[in-house]
């Protein structure tokens, strides 16, 4: 199982902005979809943002207008821009990268071990 390896995550005050970044560390199948998730103390799992393979992408209400999700396919390469960065997007932030398995049954998730956030004065 191939793992993802995610960086720039750290502390920043407010107002603030980083860059996370997060790629395959091997040859995995042809990218569907890649994505940020992000999980904060006494609260599940939400998706910040995804983007496909063609370029679409989404974003949590809570992230529009600050937060920029891309990626390079070929490269199985996504990142994430977080400007004006609040207090509330302090969380561990994890990557994910749906493709199609080399067999093309199906497809499959690969996950980072996630880089934490802190947003603070």
């Amino acid at each position: 199982q191939e793992q993802l390896v995610e960086s720039g995550g750290g502390l920043v005050q407010p107002g603030g902005s980083l860059t996370l970044s997060c790629a395959a560390s091997g040859s995995i199948g042809s990218v569907m979809a890649m994505g940020w998730y992000r999980q904060a103390p006494g609260k599940q799992r939400e998706l910040v943002a995804s983007i496909t393979s063609r370029g679409g992408a989404t974003y949590a209400d809570s992230v529009k207008g600050r937060f920029t999700i891309s990626g390079d396919n070929a490269k199985t390469t996504v990142f994430l821009q977080m400007n004006s960065l609040k207090p509330e997007d302090t969380a561990v932030y994890v990557c994910n990268i749906r493709a199609e398995r080399v067999g093309g049954i199906y497809w499959k998730d690969y996950w980072g071990q996630g880089t934490q956030v802190t947003v603070s004065s």
